[in-house]
Formats: C-alpha cells, structure tokens, sequence
C-alpha cells in the first residue's frame, strides 16, 4: 500500500539583480524551470499550466520513486509575486508555493515558499526509512534551484 510524504520548504535569498529582472526570470516559467536540477520532462500543458516530470529517485538499480505533477501558474506584475496550485488528477504530487520579491536596500531579497504531498507507490512499512530520503532529495533539488537562480540573476 502506498504511502504519502509531506515536503514543505521555505528558503531566502538575495540577489543584485533589480525587481523587475528578478519577476521577470521567475514569472517565465519554462525560463524558470530551466534552472531546476534532475527536470526529465518539463511539459506546457497550456494555459500556463505545466507538468513536471522528475529523474526517479533510486538506490543502486532499485527505483524508490518518481514524482510526477502538475502546477497553474498565476503572476502578479504589481505585486511582483508568483504562485502556484496543484493541477488535480496529474501524476502522483499535489504541489502549491510561490514567489515573492521585495526590495531591500541595494539588493533584492527572494523567497520560495511550497508545499508538497507526494503519493510513493511503495509498501507502507517502508515510509519510516524511505519519507525522509523523498525530504532530503527534494530539499538538495530546492538548495541546488536557488543557487541556479541567484547564479543566473548575478550574471546579469
């Protein structure tokens, strides 16, 4: 019997980069997930809803999990904040966050706020050890994100 792991992750981070550059990377979804580690498949579902497919979580050659979900896209121009709902009956991941940018002093402070409640098709006795390793990946992924980005805007 499957199991479900809950992730929730906040993370901060600065940037020189103006506002407007930041909302502008981060409003452009594709552009932004472009910077998302161990993205197999990234795919426009129309509407600016997207389905992301994830490279399958394994140990030696056992396959743990591949998470698979959903997300409409909302972006707000004068709040210069982005956010996202789970698209319900896609894949295996109920997935919701966003967004926000504010300016502080000469830089401009970013942060991400999601939630996700992940299905593992895997036997249930299983969750005690495995829950923590699905946690552990996505937080790496999300710590790896925000380099990406904070990279990219700094460039710039």
């Amino acid at each position: 019997m499957a199991f479900q792991v809950e992730i929730n992750v906040e993370k901060k981070f600065w940037t020189s980069a103006s506002v407007d550059g930041v909302y502008a990377l981060l409003a452009d979804v594709p552009r932004s997930a472009s910077h998302f580690p161990k993205v197999e498949r990234f795919v426009d579902l129309g509407g600016n809803a997207y389905r992301w497919e994830m490279e399958k979580i394994g140990i030696g050659g056992h396959t743990l999990h591949e998470t698979i979900y959903a997300c409409l896209y909302t972006a707000d121009p004068a709040s210069h904040t982005i956010f996202w709902t789970p698209v319900a009956g896609v894949g295996n991941g109920l997935v919701e966050g966003g967004w926000s940018i504010t300016s502080k002093g000469e830089g401009v402070a970013v942060t991400l706020h999601t939630t996700g409640l992940l299905s593992v098709d895997l036997p249930s006795f299983l969750q005690f050890l495995l829950s923590p390793l699905v946690v552990m990946e996505f937080n790496l992924m999300i710590d790896q994100y925000i380099q990406n980005l904070a990279a990219a805007l700094n460039s710039n």
